[in-house]
């Protein structure tokens, strides 16, 4: 029976290995998982950061030379508001002649259709 026993024994220790090789295989499996999620992790924050940085190279591209035609539009404005002043100025004197001259210059006359009852 000692024999036997044994055996039992001997059984029963290679399950507690069994059972320990089995524990430090899932401590394993879970270091590397959470190994692998960190530099997931980190893999998504580098290639986040450089999409980042593209796309603010990119709008200060676009929104640099929006910056500028914004200030020459300005430009053009003031430069047409100008032009505008110039022409009223030079042309605002015949103008108010050429208004006068039609108000006073009044020619009573019979309309056509205007028939004489008399």
């Amino acid at each position: 029976m000692t024999s036997q026993s044994q055996g039992i024994q001997h059984l029963l220790q290679a399950e507690k290995r069994a059972k320990d090789k089995l524990e430090e295989a899932k401590k394993r499996k879970g270091k590397r998982l959470r190994q692998a999620k960190e530099e997931a992790i980190a893999e998504i924050d580098q290639y986040k950061l450089q999409r980042e940085n593209d796309f603010r190279r990119i709008q200060s591209t676009i929104l640099g030379s929006q910056g500028n035609l914004a200030v020459k539009v300005d430009e053009q404005t003031g430069a047409k508001i100008q032009s505008l002043k110039v022409s009223y100025g030079q042309c605002r004197e015949k103008v108010m002649q050429d208004l006068l001259g039609l108000i006073y210059d009044i020619n009573p006359e019979l309309h056509a259709n205007y028939r004489d009852s008399f």
